[in-house]
């Protein structure tokens, strides 16, 4: 019989799967105790848009719930892409979580040649956590009262009208994109660091059109310094009930929506995430939350980590195919 250099090769063969068994003993003891620190939630977008209104509520409830500082951090610019980078490549331990919106996981992959992320490889989805609906909004000096009048302007007078968004890539780049690709006009797009910067531009004249969040549309709305024509999604909102779709007030067919959801570095212990999934499926799914997200334009849609991780793949899938018609580049 040949010697066995480990000498018994049975007690070898004990020992190999004492070993495997380590990482998994040694990840549900670091889940029981957590959180044992401070969590950061990174969001892409300024301060007052609607990643950072998805976000807020959700981090203060689980800081209440799980004794620790959920502390949202936000790291604007690239349409999201340089706060997604920084989570994909921090360690995957719970501490670092990521507020993820279908700009950067789902429109940038097909728009940007060289991501320093892969939206699917390096994050563990928690849950889905909001959809918001997005705003045609003009300003008082633009001629529309309507989507009729805006898409025939548009035609009358090719590239006059500019529009303001939270970034390339972002779902009110997306919105003006599909309009455009619909109607075949040219809009010129103007990208900013989030969505309240855009409402400001608005505000201030610099551009004449958003596709804003309710977050930042609604109030000004209601100030009547800003014009709203119709809704991007498929179903009128209960917020805005007095706006039509874009679908039925000019083309049929179209939508387009904005979704915020929960993530965490690829490799993240998994009773860890299934923790986080529980606590924030919960807090979604009161009518505390509900009532602040309404306020806002959210809607809460909580899911599990395997069904939001579907749902991200098919979003990459669909907005591939208009970025592709439409020859979208990064501005």
């Amino acid at each position: 019989m040949a010697h066995h250099p480990n000498g018994n090769p049975a007690l070898a063969g004990l020992a190999a799967l004492a070993l495997a068994g380590l990482p998994v003993a040694a990840n549900a003891q670091k889940a029981a105790g957590y959180p044992d620190r401070p969590v950061r939630m990174l969001v892409g977008f300024a301060p007052g848009g609607g990643a950072d209104t998805a976000a807020r509520p959700v981090g203060q409830r689980l800081s209440e719930v799980l004794g620790q500082q959920f502390v949202v951090d936000n790291r604007p610019g690239a349409g999201g892409n340089i706060a997604t980078e920084i989570a994909a490549r921090s360690t995957p331990d719970g501490y670092t979580l990521l507020v993820g919106t279908i700009a950067a996981l789902a429109i940038n992959p097909s728009i940007y040649e060289k991501l320093g992320f892969d939206p699917i490889r390096d994050f563990s989805p928690i849950t889905n956590m909001a959809s918001s609906i997005n705003v045609l909004v003009v300003h008082p000096s633009v001629p529309a009262k309507n989507v009729k009048d805006l898409v025939a302007l548009l035609r009358a007078k090719p590239g006059s009208l500019n529009y303001g968004s939270s970034g390339v890539g972002s779902a009110g780049h997306l919105s003006g994109v599909l309009m455009e690709h619909m109607t075949r006009t040219d809009i010129t797009h103007i990208p900013y660091k989030g969505g309240a910067p855009a409402m400001a531009a608005l505000l201030g004249g610099e551009v004449q059109m958003v596709f804003a969040t309710a977050a930042t549309a609604i109030p000004q709305i209601k100030a009547g310094k800003i014009r709203g024509l119709a809704v991007t999604t498929a179903t009128r909102a209960g917020m805005l009930p007095d706006l039509p779709t874009i679908a039925e007030a000019a083309l049929p067919g179209y939508e387009a929506n904005n979704w915020y959801g929960l993530l965490a570095p690829a490799k993240t212990p998994r009773p860890i995430i299934d923790r986080l999934n529980a606590e924030t499926v919960k807090i979604l799914g009161s009518q505390n939350l509900r009532d602040i997200y309404f306020t806002q334009g959210l809607e809460p849609t909580p899911t599990t980590p395997e069904a939001f991780g579907v749902y991200i793949k098919s979003e990459i899938a669909k907005w591939s195919k208009l970025v592709k018609a439409a020859g979208v580049k990064p501005d």
